[in-house]
């Protein structure tokens, strides 16, 4: 964990990390594939990514963007986290349309979730079984966000998505609006060469403390189902760390 002053700290940090994964990748496997986080943490991060003197250092032709959660609204939906990525970052950026993979939200959550799931397998050239571990094979990056009850992407508490361990991707329902959701699954999480979480604010401090010292229950609090990851979290968020 690294805990920095505010938000915008750990957006310029977390900024930094994209641009050497994505030229890492880049140089080891021709592409970078990311995941990217919903909410309202991850937009300082990708405005810094598209400015001007930022966005030149990374290398935009390779990149291929996925999303780690959808919730199930129409792409111009405020809700929408594919539509917050676009105003933020996407918009503004030399990134091809055809290496722009979301979520469509505005479908059958069920349809979608095994569509996305092929695509993902298509990508990473793994038709069956477990989420390949090896370099160009699986998500170089994998961005994700923490919420008030432990959850991460859309693996919320109590709920099946959580234990999921054969499909990567999946329907969920969710306990706060919208309802319906669409999120990728621990193991295909779990596979990915790196994983940041950003984490900033206050009312996540008691969510932070309960994933690093309270009783290791994943069920409960999901976060905890993601292995080997960076936290990136700001002083307010790590307030109520005893380390």
């Amino acid at each position: 964990m690294e805990v920095f002053a505010d938000a915008r700290a750990v957006a310029a940090a977390a900024a930094e990390a994209v641009v050497e994964s994505a030229n890492r990748a880049v140089d080891r496997s021709g592409q970078f594939v990311v995941a990217l986080s919903g909410g309202n943490t991850p937009r300082g991060l990708y405005e810094r990514l598209a400015a001007p003197g930022f966005a030149e250092r990374i290398p935009w032709d390779a990149v291929h963007v996925f999303w780690g959660d959808e919730r199930c609204v129409p792409p111009f939906d405020p809700q929408s986290d594919y539509a917050m990525a676009k105003e933020a970052l996407l918009d503004h950026v030399p990134l091809a349309e055809g290496h722009i993979h979301r979520i469509r939200g505005e479908d059958d959550p069920e349809l979608v979730a095994l569509e996305y799931e092929r695509l993902l397998r298509r990508t990473f050239v793994a038709m069956t079984g477990p989420p390949p571990t090896v370099p160009g094979a699986r998500f170089d990056l994998a961005l994700l966000g923490l919420g008030p009850d432990g959850h991460t992407a859309s693996l919320f508490p109590e709920t099946a998505a959580v234990k999921e361990v054969e499909r990567w991707v999946v329907p969920v329902q969710a306990p706060v609006a919208p309802y319906r959701r669409v999120s990728l699954t621990p193991p295909v999480l779990n596979a990915s060469a790196r994983t940041i979480f950003m984490v900033t604010g206050a009312e996540k401090a008691p969510a932070l403390a309960a994933v690093f010292e309270g009783p290791h229950d994943p069920s409960a609090c999901p976060a905890q189902a993601i292995d080997g990851a960076e936290w990136f979290v700001d002083a307010e968020a790590a307030s109520l760390l005893s380390g």
